[in-house]
């Protein structure tokens, strides 16, 4: 009597990239809707958000909130704070994922989750896998200068991304036997242009720099008399400086370059079983608001390698 082979244990790495990361709702509808549900779930920073709702089984609420989703929104959930190390508290935000998937414990979860986080003074990668579900997932997407550091068992936690972006490394730590990656970082560069200063909640505030026009006065050479006639009356207008992006953008798109060089080395020495990369890099890091064509293209990334998909999980 013959007996059905075990499926192997299958685990899925959810990679940081702000707010490219609502691709990843994509792909975990996608996967589900082919029957492919991961046993472990492992998430940096955005990762770590939709993971963990996802593993607390409330993905289509956060993708009917996420479609919906305007700056008017965003803007009402974002606490400024003059206390130092971020520029928003992120007690709102968390108090209203709260309201969505309730006080959970990360042991509660029907999934084995865990989040990356990154030790501020040392720079050790920090793996949350007990305790309070929203304070793990605030920990791991403290990104530095945007949101503040959270403060968890005597050490002050920030963004994982900084040193594990894609987090296949802790997948094959919980046990999974194949690991799924999504990586935001890897389909291809941003050209000169596709990341335009948008004016998003994290970017209002612009930096200008320049003289005074008293100070443009007193600093102008004086022009003899025949220098002025041979270069004749009038003088073509000096093109004004384009207008620098705002200091939450530097600090976002800064982060970003450095998370996606880190993500291709990660990857190339703990390559995952299969990789997924949806086209989201025309995504501004911060431009949460209308999150719909990002959650469509990690749905139609998952469609496009089903036939791979299937193929490593040995399923028709």
């Amino acid at each position: 009597m013959s007996t059905a082979k075990p499926q192997p244990r299958l685990g899925i790495a959810l990679g940081g990239g702000a707010a490219r990361g609502w691709a990843h709702i994509g792909v975990l509808s996608a996967l589900a809707e082919n029957g492919i549900e991961p046993e472990i779930v492992c998430g940096t920073s955005i990762g770590a958000l939709v993971g963990g709702v996802y593993a607390a089984g409330r993905l289509p609420e956060l993708e009917s909130w996420v479609a919906g989703l305007t700056r008017r929104d965003l803007i009402g959930l974002l606490d400024f704070t003059a206390a130092g190390g971020g520029a928003i508290g992120g007690r709102k935000l968390m108090q209203f994922f709260g309201a969505q998937v309730g006080e959970l414990h990360i042991e509660e979860l029907p999934l084995k989750f865990a989040a990356v986080a990154t030790d501020l003074h040392t720079g050790t990668e920090v793996w949350l896998q007990v305790g309070p579900l929203l304070q793990a997932i605030r920990a791991s997407l403290s990104l530095p200068g945007i949101f503040t550091p959270v403060f968890q068992d005597g050490r002050w936690l920030v963004d994982g991304g900084l040193v594990n972006p894609t987090p296949v490394s802790l997948c094959r730590a919980l046990g999974a036997e194949l690991v799924i990656a999504v990586d935001l970082h890897g389909a291809g560069a941003l050209r000169p242009g596709e990341a335009a200063e948008l004016e998003t909640p994290l970017s209002v505030v612009q930096v200008r720099t320049g003289r005074s026009r008293l100070s443009r006065i007193f600093s102008r050479r004086r022009t003899p008399p025949e220098e002025e006639a041979a270069a004749g009356e009038e003088r073509e207008p000096s093109p004004k400086p384009p207008v620098p992006p705002g200091v939450a953008s530097v600090i976002a798109t800064s982060l970003d370059i450095m998370q996606a060089r880190l993500s291709r080395s990660r990857l190339a020495g703990d390559p995952p079983d299969l990789l997924l990369s949806p086209r989201v890099r025309q995504v501004p890091p911060l431009d949460f608001a209308g999150g719909r064509p990002t959650i469509e293209e990690g749905y139609h990334n998952v469609r496009a390698m089903l036939p791979a998909l299937k193929d490593l999980l040995g399923i028709d």
